[in-house]
């Protein structure tokens, strides 16, 4: 009775400890389309993996109390034979329920893959919104090229208009996420991800990284702010009045990352900040590693070293001996 009693206390104590950790269940609250196609997908594999844990866990409480050594009454047969109806049972339903999961995980895999435009029932017809995000030790830079903007850790974006996020890494990797808008997308240097999100209300919506990237990782944090037309126009105009410049020299600058265990270096360096007349093929050359001076970009590199190739060879060859109509189309080829 003593056990039970604390028990009791003790799962009250931690129930009372949960509601009052002032929690956010941003994953169950989300704000956009793609998050609440996840929720519903996490919702149903939950319903449907419950229609075997909850059987099991009655069976077992059935089971302990029928079978229990002081139950002289009932009948005990441990040297049953071979029951085919069992074994059923035991393969169909864990097959049936794979299948399930399986399907409805291809499914929405493919309906949210990150590169995949947004329907126009879902997003409309309006041209998306591009910001190109770079993870930097550690910070955000969110690159405006339609606008020419740029800036350190702050998104804004109009709401209801979908957003098409190219998304790279300076150095170490990381994972770009904002739980109430969905998918998480890994950034990696060299590498040019592609996620489009969109918020269908209001509101402020915090993101972070969701890859340990080392020391100063916990301030790789911002906010995402989803606000109308007119805001949007409003904050634009606000960051290129006040922002600096962003070339390739102050980009360089900006990616020397503070001291390990200057901690009062690290919260300055995460601090929100604004960058107006960004270099037009700033992110271009993050992404193919020739921002400095005197580098030669990874895709001219590749191009080069494809040409100098067998294959390259042969291919040279063969446009040299065949000349094709550039204006004939694909399907008339």
């Amino acid at each position: 009775m003593k056990k039970i009693k604390y028990i009791t206390g003790l799962a009250a104590v931690l129930a009372s400890a949960l509601l009052l950790s002032g929690c956010e269940w941003d994953l169950l609250n989300p704000a956009g389309y793609v998050a609440h196609q996840e929720r519903t997908l996490m919702y149903i594999c939950v319903a449907v993996m419950l229609c075997v844990v909850i059987p099991v866990m009655i069976a077992i409480i059935v089971f302990a109390i029928k079978f229990r050594a002081t139950n002289t009454q009932s009948e005990y047969l441990p040297d049953w034979g071979n029951s085919h109806r069992v074994e059923m049972i035991m393969w169909g339903i864990p097959i049936c329920i794979i299948i399930v999961l399986a399907s409805l995980t291809g499914y929405y895999t493919f309906k949210l893959e990150p590169s995949r435009v947004l329907s126009a029932t879902v997003a409309g017809d309006q041209k998306p919104l591009q910001i190109d995000a770079v993870a930097m030790d550690w910070k955000w830079l969110f690159i405006y090229p339609e606008y020419g903007v740029a800036t350190i850790n702050e998104i804004y974006a109009p709401v209801n208009r979908q957003v098409f996020l190219q998304i790279s890494s300076e150095s170490s990797i990381n994972a770009f996420w904002v739980p109430r808008l969905g998918t998480v997308l890994y950034a990696m240097p060299q590498m040019n991800a592609k996620l489009h999100l969109i918020a269908d209300v209001e509101g402020v919506f915090k993101g972070m990284s969701a890859n340990y990237s080392g020391d100063g990782f916990n301030e790789m944090r911002f906010m995402w702010h989803s606000v109308p037309q007119d805001k949007f126009n409003n904050w634009i105009l606000q960051v290129k009045n006040a922002g600096k410049p962003l070339g390739r020299a102050e980009y360089l600058d900006l990616a020397r990352h503070p001291k390990v265990g200057d901690v009062a270096a690290k919260k300055k360096d995460a601090q929100v900040r604004y960058f107006s007349n960004v270099e037009k093929d700033l992110y271009y050359r993050i992404v193919n590693r020739c921002v400095a001076d005197g580098r030669i970009c990874n895709e001219r590199l590749m191009a080069r070293d494809a040409a100098s190739s067998l294959w390259g060879q042969l291919c040279s060859v063969f446009d040299a001996d065949y000349k094709f109509d550039n204006t004939t189309s694909q399907d008339g080829a």
